[in-house]
């Protein structure tokens, strides 16, 4: 018991079910406030968010660290980015829109925070069903370049609530800096900035 406890996957698995946790608490203790549909809409889609922008973090936190195993817990995070994408979906479909095709339709083709969310989430199901290492052996190299879907998704989701909250555009504006701030890290000037922070203020590894 004590190893299982001891072992950083799980908590970083526990961590990542505590928004659910949250909603299903507030759920029964009536604390959803007076819209419980956009509570959830919103707290579903802010995780998601949240959870992508972590699963970005990883890369550039593992080159500045230089703790390669940090790359361990890439696709758990990934794959709960799109539990809750699931969850934002779900809850519009059915708590929104009460399965009513037709009326779905016409908000994808007229409501772009909706036509935009729409198209993130078809993006990030090719990244979650290809998430298995069996995927990754089969595809090889194209793995690597459909996984890059990445980063145009997180634009996407942030653009998506930007047109969804028209008035303060404080909170999207700050995901929307991190995302750029993210991205980035991964062109060659970035790596290199990070490799020069490591160098001179990381301590050595023993």
């Amino acid at each position: 018991m004590g190893a299982v406890l001891r072992n950083p996957k799980l908590w970083v698995f526990g961590l990542c079910l505590l928004p659910l946790v949250r909603l299903i608490v507030l759920g029964g203790s009536g604390g959803l406030g007076a819209n419980p549909i956009e509570f959830i809409t919103r707290s579903t889609g802010t995780w998601t968010l949240v959870g992508l922008l972590i699963t970005l973090s990883v890369t550039p936190l593992r080159r500045l660290t230089g703790r390669a195993e940090l790359i361990r817990y890439r696709r758990m995070l990934g794959l709960f980015s799109f539990f809750y994408a699931c969850l934002h979906f779900v809850t519009y479909i059915w708590l929104d829109q009460f399965f009513d095709p037709a009326a779905i339709a016409r908000d994808i083709v007229k409501r772009p925070f909706i036509t935009v969310g729409f198209a993130t989430f078809v993006l990030l199901i090719p990244l979650a069903a290809t998430s298995t290492h069996a995927m990754m052996r089969r595809l090889g190299r194209r793995w690597q370049q459909l996984h890059r879907l990445v980063y145009p998704i997180a634009l996407l989701a942030v653009v998506h609530y930007l047109w969804l909250v028209k008035k303060d555009l404080t909170e999207p504006m700050i995901y929307g800096v991190i995302v750029v701030v993210l991205l980035a890290f991964r062109l060659p000037w970035g790596v290199s900035l990070l490799q020069t922070v490591r160098s001179h203020f990381v301590p050595a590894r023993t």
